[in-house]
């Protein structure tokens, strides 16, 4: 990684802990009841949200905020299985596609079909694609072009802004 964009990730990562720890004393509840696949994501206010998702949650999903590096216990995951949006549920990586980018954030080089959108982000000085779940529109992290084969992406994730399930059996 370079020097520039890991002074800009940790320019990120410090504001969002400052933003999760004035959340975190706002008293939000830490509940995160399962929506129901039939619910229209785009239409849930802002209040609503932050109903439904933890304090860390809705600063990552909602305003587009970056957990810190190594913070996440889905980071070192290992086992088979998938990993879900936070927010709404939907599959969006599997973990034949994760890999150990060693950046601290969970990565994988390929998401699951119609699963994730991306769009242009010009903050912090730099441009970078932003990916966002396809459903809600939940913030989940970045892609780069630095990422192994067979694709060559990074797609850095948020741990905060996925779920994890096993494969039973």
């Amino acid at each position: 990684m370079k020097q520039g964009s890991m002074k800009r990730e940790a320019f990120l990562i410090r504001g969002a802990a400052a933003l999760l720890s004035a959340i975190g004393s706002a008293g939000v509840s830490l509940a995160t009841p399962r929506p129901s696949d039939a619910l229209d994501y785009r239409t849930l206010s802002e209040d609503q949200w932050r109903k439904r998702l933890t304090p860390a949650q809705f600063v990552v999903l909602r305003k587009q905020g970056t957990e810190w590096a190594f913070s996440s216990p889905l980071d070192h995951e290992k086992r088979s299985g998938l990993y879900s949006c936070a927010g709404c549920d939907l599959p969006l990586f599997s973990s034949k596609t994760k890999f150990d980018s060693g950046t601290g954030w969970p990565s994988f080089w390929a998401p699951l079909p119609n699963a994730v959108a991306t769009t242009t982000d010009n903050s912090l000085f730099e441009v970078r694609t932003e990916v966002h779940c396809r459903r809600c529109l939940g913030h989940l992290g970045h892609v780069f072009d630095d990422g192994p084969k067979p694709t060559g992406l990074r797609y850095c994730m948020n741990g905060v802004a996925l779920t994890f399930r096993p494969n039973r059996g």
